[in-house]
């Protein structure tokens, strides 16, 4: 079993920053993708930023330029420095991980979800 842990969230102003973290804890043989996903109210929770083991990042749109997605392999943690943000960006924000368990199976974990307010 996998646990996964945020932190970091909380309410900021328009223009300001917030880095949000999380860490897997558990059976790991190692982490195929690390992600952050969003989910405003009455909307459908939608991809802001992933990073593959060893691969290219990939950013929504909406935030290119402005977030900035991170790894570390050795604490099994990811980062989202998110700079300038907007009223737009209020949402949960949900880490997500495809591992890669000890016995070489996939499997895939979310975050209990942190909120992220920005005020205008």
């Amino acid at each position: 079993q996998v646990q996964l842990v945020e932190s970091g969230g909380g309410l900021v102003q328009a223009g300001g920053s917030l880095r949000l973290s999380c860490a897997a804890s558990g059976s790991i043989f190692s982490i195929k993708t690390m992600g952050w996903y969003r989910q405003a109210p009455g909307k459908q929770r939608e991809l802001v930023a992933a990073i593959p083991r060893g691969g290219s990042t990939n950013y929504a749109d909406s935030v290119k330029g402005r977030f900035t997605i991170a790894r570390d392999n050795a604490k099994n943690t990811v980062y989202l420095q998110m700079n300038s943000l907007k009223p737009d960006d209020t949402a949960v924000y949900y880490c997500n991980f495809i591992v890669v368990s000890l016995s070489l199976n996939e499997y895939e974990y979310w975050g209990q979800g942190t909120q992220v307010t920005v005020s205008s």
